[in-house]
């Protein structure tokens, strides 16, 4: 386990072993040894590489949970995150679920709801009817915001993790871990981006996607598929109106109640001709001008999942870990965990 630990630590400092072999006072060799396992380091080593990295010893003995099975997905063949970066990504998920999966089999393994069947539903070509199929497979109306589409998903039985990439070139990535689907999203992106990300990688576990259809055609359908999923074509007009000649600042309250970025509503709107194709050009030049596809003036709070505290605050609550064992299973202060463990009689 202190192998795969070091190595997760070592990427997630966006260090090559060259380097951190220099900061240690060791050998690239050691560090490729200790990483596959070949080679124990003393405690004397340990703690150089720990001050190296910024963790504690500890932190590297930790034990990985090793029942676990992963099936990651691939990332896209034009995909722009350098090769170490997606190398973190794939380490940052098993590193996360496996304390997750601490926390689940604790509980007596039977906690998590049953997750909806994947690659289950058939698409028609229809990009509102799809979405409309991808709400009902996740039991949602087929209409209206989609509250807190974290905790939605993590209801059905759909886990979803947010890793700190530390680059805007990662949007997203969807896979299984021991047969159960989960979704990831980079927390270097917007709320908004954050949530369309989510609903696209939803599109690809939900749908059974032609096998002869090209990568640019699933991603850009994926895509269409979250933008009618978020903010349905009956809720655009509902909400907007049959007809409009330009973007207006009250347009802003509908991007809040439906949890989307106005790129994606104007999108919406235009694809739902609301507004023309003119009209959408000229917001996006003027948008992109003030800088608002990376910061738009407009934010809705951003979603986090909660299952996995729930999960160890209620482990810490029955007696079946410590206070301590569960801040060190969340990463997170004692007395952060203490205050939510704690009963206070009024």
């Amino acid at each position: 386990m202190f192998g795969k630990n070091l190595r997760y630590y070592r990427l997630r400092n966006s260090m090559t072993k060259k380097k951190l072999a220099e900061k240690s006072d060791l050998t690239s060799m050691a560090i490729t040894n200790y990483e596959n396992g070949d080679r124990m380091p003393s405690m004397d080593i340990l703690k150089k590489l720990a001050s190296a990295l910024g963790v504690r010893v500890s932190e590297f003995l930790a034990v990985r949970n090793e029942n676990l099975v992963f099936e990651h997905g691939e990332f896209r063949k034009n995909a722009t995150l350098p090769i170490a970066k997606q190398e973190f990504v794939r380490e940052s998920v098993e590193e996360y679920f496996s304390r997750f999966y601490t926390a689940v089999e604790l509980l007596g393994g039977e906690v998590l709801p049953e997750a909806p069947k994947c690659h289950a539903v058939q698409m028609t070509g229809d990009i509102e009817a799809d979405a409309k199929a991808m709400r009902l497979h996740l039991g949602l109306a087929e209409e209206g915001p989609v509250n807190d589409l974290i905790t939605v998903l993590e209801n059905k039985g759909i886990l979803v993790y947010i890793c700190d990439v530390k680059s805007n070139k990662f949007s997203g990535m969807n896979g299984f871990v021991s047969e159960r689907p989960y979704i990831i999203v980079n927390e270097n992106m917007s709320p908004e981006r954050n949530r369309s990300t989510i609903a696209h990688e939803l599109a690809h576990l939900v749908f059974d996607w032609p096998a002869d259809i090209d990568e640019k055609t699933v991603e850009e359908t994926a895509t269409a598929i979250a933008g009618a999923f978020l903010f349905p074509k009956a809720d655009a007009i509902r909400e907007l109106g049959v007809l409009r000649n330009r973007v207006t600042n009250d347009m802003t309250l509908v991007c809040r109640e439906y949890g989307i970025s106005m790129f994606l509503l104007v999108k919406r709107a235009q694809m739902a001709k609301i507004i023309s194709s003119e009209t959408a050009k000229s917001f996006y030049v003027m948008a992109s001008s003030y800088g608002w596809r990376t910061h738009e003036p407009i934010r809705i709070e951003r979603e986090r999942p909660t299952l996995f505290e729930q999960l160890v605050f209620r482990a810490v609550s029955e007696g079946e870990i410590s206070i301590q064992r569960g801040a060190e299973l969340l990463k997170m202060p004692y007395d952060t965990v203490l205050s939510h463990c704690q009963f206070e009689e009024g």
